[in-house]
């Protein structure tokens, strides 16, 4: 069982590598892997594919930058936050508002799997974690 696991994984990371152009994600060649596999379907072709879209998720979320607010957000700051995730990451980055009542002031920051967190009720839990 372990091994069709790992083939699987396998065949999906292969499609995945597929699926670039000059290092960054082509639609058009998600697209082409779409096609190829709905035409020659692989021995489990929804497992191939659930892990398949995993990683095209995951590598989607790296150029998304989630930032969650409790007021207002000037289209200016979303812009610099863009700019500014963009030069760190070395990647076209676009920032997205969206708000978010359980914060008290200031801003969290998701790219991908990163967090980067300025809001009160992010520093008063770290705080609390500390004593």
């Amino acid at each position: 069982m372990a091994s069709g696991k790992k083939q699987i994984t396998q065949l999906a990371q292969k499609l995945f590598k597929l699926s670039f152009v000059d290092g960054r994600l082509s639609e058009e060649r998600v697209i082409g892997v779409l096609a190829y596999v709905e035409k020659h379907p692989p021995a489990k072709p929804v497992a191939v594919l659930r892990a398949y879209s995993r990683l095209v998720s995951v590598e989607v979320a790296k150029g998304q930058a989630i930032i969650e607010h409790a007021g207002p957000v000037a289209d200016a700051t979303l812009q610099s936050i863009a700019a500014a995730m963009t030069s760190r990451y070395q990647r076209p980055v676009v920032a997205s508002a969206k708000p978010n009542a359980n914060l008290l002031a200031g801003l969290r920051i998701r790219v991908g799997d990163d967090v980067y967190e300025s809001s009160a009720s992010g520093q008063l839990a770290a705080l609390s974690a500390a004593v």
